[in-house]
């Protein structure tokens, strides 16, 4: 591997504000991820099952949920496992802030005028804490094994084969973020024990599925920066 490059100055403020922007996206889908989760929809046009087990059935929190990864994959690619890791640190501050403001919002009582009222605003984000914090046991041990295997693969093949350490590191940590999440939240009640099969198998699914297609949007993604950058394969902007 390469050592991390510490670039001119203006090059240096462009590459730190991307990596802004990077993290504000992720931080925004791993949030938002958790508020959504309680409405659930098909993702195949037509009801299935097998074996009893209904397949398919997925929550909306799954939507933006695979671009976290993607984004620190990229981040990983360019700016190292260091950065990569205090991203998902800042994402974990985030959403357990977010549960803070949650209760704290239920906890005030809403005037006979509110367009939302009490029953309604409890309804929609009562169980949004324990949604939080099954994500963030979930998430927290995922994006690390997924950044590991990741920087793993990234050493192993010298830098090459990009679609490679994507795929293999996505496939592993979705597998054990699903399956982690999902038991969770049967634990703690949110979701009914007959659920659990259909819902780890749909939801790994169509994780590995976003995974493969987002593979050309990580290619595209690292070569601009590459190239706005003068990078070579394997080498990557130090910012600190």
């Amino acid at each position: 591997m390469k050592k991390a490059t510490r670039l001119e100055h203006p090059q240096q403020q462009l590459a730190a504000r991307i990596y802004l922007y990077l993290g504000a996206l992720f931080i925004t889908s791993l949030v938002v991820s958790n508020l959504i989760f309680q409405k659930f929809f098909y993702w195949y046009p037509f009801d299935s099952s097998i074996f009893g087990i209904r397949l398919f059935e997925l929550s909306v929190g799954i939507l933006p949920y695979p671009i976290t990864f993607l984004i620190t994959d990229l981040i990983s690619e360019i700016y190292g496992k260091q950065k990569a890791n205090q991203v998902v640190f800042a994402g974990i501050f985030a959403s357990f802030f977010s549960i803070g403001i949650i209760l704290t919002a239920d906890a005030v009582p809403a005037i006979a005028q509110s367009p939302v009222d009490d029953a309604t605003f409890k309804q929609v984000f009562s169980l949004s804490p324990l949604a939080v914090l099954a994500s963030m046991m979930a998430y927290l041990f995922a994006q690390f094994i997924d950044i590991r295997i990741y920087h793993f693969w990234k050493q192993l093949t010298q830098g090459k084969h990009l679609w490679l350490r994507n795929n293999f590191s996505t496939f592993a940590s979705q597998l054990i973020d699903t399956t982690t999440v999902i038991l969770l939240l049967c634990l703690f009640g949110v979701l009914d024990w007959s659920l659990f099969w259909g819902l780890v198998f749909s939801g790994f699914l169509f994780k590995i599925i976003v995974a493969a297609l987002d593979t050309p949007l990580l290619y595209l993604g690292v070569a601009i920066i590459r190239r706005k950058f003068n990078l070579e394969v394997g080498q990557e902007i130090q910012l600190d």
